[in-house]
C-alpha cells in the first residue's frame, strides 16, 4: 500500500468479497487487507473473525465507495 490508498471498506470477508467483485467488474483493483491470516503467516495468534479492509486509489475513492455503500446495504 502506498500513502494514496484509501480504506473504503472494513468488516466481514463475505460483504468485503462481494465489493470487491463488484469493484473489479468496473476496473477497479482493491488491495486487501486480512490481518488474521497476515499474522497466522507470521507465526502469531490471531482472531479469526474473518474482518477484511479494502483500500483503492485515491481518485477511484468516490466510485468506489458508491459500490461499497450499495454493496453493504443490500
Amino acid at each position: 500500500m502506498n500513502t494514496n490508498d484509501v480504506k473504503i471498506y472494513s468488516g466481514n470477508r463475505f460483504t468485503a468479497q462481494l465489493i470487491e467483485g463488484k469493484l473489479n467488474e468496473v476496473g477497479i483493483v482493491p488491495i486487501i487487507k486480512d490481518e488474521s491470516k497476515s499474522a497466522r503467516l507470521a507465526g502469531f495468534a490471531a482472531n479469526m473473525d474473518g474482518a477484511l479492509e479494502l483500500y483503492v486509489r485515491e481518485d477511484e475513492k468516490e466510485q468506489a465507495m458508491r459500490i461499497a455503500k450499495t454493496v453493504s446495504a443490500e
